[in-house]
C-alpha cells in the first residue's frame, strides 16, 4: 500500500463474533472500516458507531454474500461510501456440519457461494480498483484444520480447503497489484452445539496450552495489512492445534472427553 492512499478496509461478518474484533482493531490502528453484515443488521450498526467513537469514518452496509451481482456491487458501496478500499478482509463464513453420509449437492453449493466465490469476487474487484503502480490486499480466513484434515463438516472443509487454493492461485495472479494472503485461526468461539465446557477442553488441547483468540486473529490481520512483502501463504493461529492428529473436529473429540471424564 502506497503512503498516500487512505487506511480504508471492509471486513465482512463484521457485525459480532471475530468479525467484529477484526474491524474494532482495525479501527484501532488508524483505519476507516466499512462493516458488512448480512442478517446481523442491528449488531452492525452498533459496531459501525463504536468505530466512529473512536475517530474513524465507517459505514455498515448489507449484502447477501450467496447473490453474485450484490457481492459485485459491495466495493463499489464502499468507495462511494469511505473512499477506495485498500483492504479487504474475508470473514464471513458459513460453517454448517454435515459428512458423507448426508452430504448433498445444495449443502456444498451453499457453502461454496458464501466462502469461496465470494472472496474472489470481492479479490477480483479490489484489485480492479487498485491504481496502477499502488497495492492492495485481500486476507482470507481459512481453518487450522486444512493442515490437520478430517471428515467432519465436509462442505465447509471442503469451501475452505478451494478458498485456501485461491489464496495461492490469486496472489499469483493478481501481483503486483494485490497481495493475497490467508489466515488460519484454530477454534477460537464457542460454536454451534458446543458447551462453553467442551470449548474450554478444546481450546486448551493445542501444544501451548491455548488456541486462538478473537484479538489474537485480530492482531494478525493488521500484522499482515501492513506487511507488503507477504503474499501468497497462510499463516496458522492456533496455538499449534493443527500439530495434533485428529480423526474428527475438535469440538467433537472434546465432546467426547468431556463424557468421559464425568
Amino acid at each position: 500500500m502506497t503512503e498516500n492512499r487512505q487506511k480504508i478496509a471492509i471486513v465482512t461478518g463484521a457485525a459480532r463474533r471475530i468479525g467484529r474484533v477484526i474491524a474494532l482493531t482495525l479501527a484501532k490502528h488508524g483505519w476507516d472500516v466499512a462493516v458488512h453484515y448480512r442478517f446481523s443488521k442491528i449488531e452492525a450498526i452498533e459496531t459501525a458507531e463504536d468505530i466512529r467513537k473512536m475517530g474513524r469514518r465507517s459505514v455498515a452496509l448489507h449484502c447477501d454474500l450467496t447473490d453474485e451481482d450484490a457481492v459485485n456491487q459491495l466495493l463499489n458501496r464502499v468507495r462511494e461510501s469511505l473512499g477506495t478500499p485498500v483492504c479487504l478482509v474475508n470473514n464471513a463464513s458459513v460453517f454448517e456440519h454435515d459428512s458423507v453420509t448426508d452430504f448433498s449437492a445444495d449443502a456444498l453449493d451453499f457453502h461454496m457461494r458464501t466462502n469461496l466465490t465470494a472472496p474472489v469476487l470481492l479479490s477480483r474487484a479490489l484489485y480492479a480498483m487498485t491504481p496502477e503502480g499502488s497495492q492492495s490486499v485481500a486476507i482470507n480466513l481459512l481453518d487450522q484444520k486444512l493442515d490437520n484434515l478430517n471428515p467432519s463438516f465436509l462442505s465447509y472443509t471442503l469451501s475452505k480447503a478451494a478458498l485456501n487454493t485461491a489464496t495461492t492461485l490469486l496472489a499469483q495472479e493478481l501481483a503486483p497489484k494485490l497481495r493475497v494472503v490467508g489466515i488460519a485461526p484454530g477454534i477460537t468461539l464457542v460454536s454451534g452445539e458446543q458447551t462453553e465446557q467442551d470449548f474450554k477442553i478444546a481450546h486448551k488441547n493445542t501444544p501451548l496450552g491455548r488456541s486462538s483468540t478473537p484479538e489474537d486473529i485480530a492482531s494478525t490481520v493488521c500484522f499482515v495489512a501492513n506487511s507488503p512483502a507477504i503474499t501468497g501463504t497462510t499463516i496458522v493461529v492456533d496455538g499449534g492445534q493443527h500439530l495434533i492428529p485428529l480423526s474428527q473436529d475438535v469440538m467433537f473429540v472434546a465432546k467426547m472427553s468431556a463424557q468421559n471424564n464425568s
